[in-house]
């Protein structure tokens, strides 16, 4: 067998050996800082290296203050400078919603367009990078960019978009408020502000810390995570076994509801729930509804149905009177002004015009890993998957990806655009191959298929069109 693996070609034993991607030599790079202006009064920022290897990357910061950057940490920023590729990013509409997607693609666009002036010579290839939001606008701008992008990475994405983001956690927290707190009014919708939302988050905790007390209360509260698409896995402790479900329903508790050790004193809920607000001051309104979902419906499509059941069977409960309770009382419209915004905006249609790689940690506390499943298949639908592949990395937390993985991301989706091919590039074991070569810390790349996202089943019509959830 050896004689044999030395007639191969060094290509041939790249492909065995599962590291496709050829790794530029890391270079101690200087670079030159540029920045500038969008007509919305927001800003962007440019680093640009010497040498530069011709590819630019547009990159897309998450949801937050509209704060101009042009790499997903500093770490990161470093490595690409050294490997010579130059960095742009902008801020988005200063004076919008931290939801900016109604600013975030004409923003990006001109600091593309501005920052070319300052660039040696024209880019060979610009690729989209973009960190949860922003690996939403990564994937719009992998749809529609008039042209000007050639690939596009996105990471720990919000790509289901923005309504089904909306409508999965609205159907969590009604039947959060529903069944576990039903003696005591709890606002879902139409926030004054985000302190308000937050207030709503911190009802709902402490909902989630009587239920989980008992064995009815965490029947309910497994009931309210399915739909709520909450993991499975918790920071600090083991992946829990296939059918261990009351393990699996103590880490889902502490995945949505924990207070993090490190950081703001904020549960996962009280992120999500601050974080409605913004999006309802984008669409200027409610961007979600309950109304006409039928949640035995929604729990039969859920792949967490055996655990809810199993647990609901443990604590002598009535599942189906449950479910019936909860869809006699969804009541909650979505405002159509709202719904039109969202889908012209912040929805993906899945017909991309270039490639395009995503990146997910398998356990995500804000942006369920079940969104790339929900992805694929719009994309799917659209007759564009031979453009995505999609990438996992065995972690928890969101957006918690080394630079090792990152870089390797970047390094097989400028395969693909160079080349024309994917060949074996987005394949787990050569990510892996390719971000251990780097030097850049661990990687984690496994092979991994997310489950069904779960989701309203429910039509809502606005203006003529109808939007519901694709079976």
């Amino acid at each position: 067998m050896l004689g044999c693996v030395r007639c191969l070609g060094a290509a041939t034993v790249a492909l065995i050996l599962g590291a496709l991607v050829a790794v530029p030599p890391v270079q101690a790079a200087g670079f030159t800082s540029y920045s500038g202006s969008t007509s919305d009064g927001g800003t962007w920022v440019a680093d640009v290296p010497t040498p530069w290897n011709g590819t630019l990357l547009l990159y897309s910061h998450g949801f937050g203050p509209p704060q101009a950057a042009d790499a997903p940490d500093s770490a990161t920023r470093q490595a690409l400078l050294n490997m010579g590729y130059a960095l742009v990013g902008s801020s988005y509409d200063p004076h919008g919603s931290w939801w900016a997607l109604g600013s975030a693609l004409r923003d990006q666009l001109e600091a593309l367009r501005d920052v070319r002036a300052d660039l040696p010579a024209a880019p060979e290839h610009v690729i989209a990078l973009g960190t949860s939001m922003g690996g939403l606008i990564s994937a719009l701008e992998a749809e529609d960019a008039n042209g000007q992008i050639a690939g596009a990475l996105s990471t720990c994405g919000l790509v289901a978009g923005a309504i089904q983001l909306n409508n999965y956690q609205l159907d969590g927290e009604y039947a959060m408020a529903r069944l576990l707190a039903s003696d005591t009014p709890i606002k879902l919708v139409r926030f004054s502000g985000p302190d308000e939302g937050l207030a709503t988050g911190k009802a709902l905790d402490a909902a989630a810390q009587r239920a989980q007390a008992t064995a009815a209360g965490r029947a309910r509260l497994a009931l309210a995570m399915a739909f709520l698409n909450v993991a499975t896995w918790a920071p600090g402790e083991p992946m829990p076994g296939r059918h261990d479900y009351e393990q699996q329903e103590r880490e889902q508790y502490d995945v949505e509801f924990a207070v993090p050790a490190q950081g703001p004193p904020l549960s996962a809920m009280d992120f999500i729930e601050f974080a409605r607000w913004y999006i309802e001051a984008a669409a200027g309104g409610n961007g979600s509804w309950t109304d006409g979902v039928d949640f035995a419906h929604l729990l039969d499509r859920s792949p967490y149905a055996p655990e809810v059941r199993a647990l609901y069977r443990e604590a002598g409960l009535d599942l189906d009177h449950d479910l019936a309770v909860l869809t006699a009382g969804a009541h909650i419209q979505a405002d159509p002004n709202a719904i039109r915004w969202l889908q012209q905006t912040s929805v993906p249609t899945g017909h991309l015009q270039v490639p395009e790689l995503t990146l997910h940690t398998i356990s995500d506390q804000l942006v369920p890993v079940q969104q790339e499943n929900f992805y694929a298949h719009v994309v799917r639908e659209a007759g564009a998957d031979r453009l995505l592949r999609q990438a996992y990395v065995e972690r928890q937390g969101h957006c918690n990806f080394t630079p090792a993985e990152l870089v390797a991301g970047v390094l097989a989706i400028q395969h693909r655009v160079d080349t024309g091919r994917w060949d074996d590039v987005a394949t787990p074991r050569s990510l892996e191959a390719t971000a251990q070569r780097l030097g850049l810390g661990e990687a984690r790349f496994i092979p991994y298929e997310p489950v069904a996202l779960s989701g309203n089943n429910g039509p809502f019509a606005a203006g003529g069109v109808t939007y519901a959830t694709p079976d």
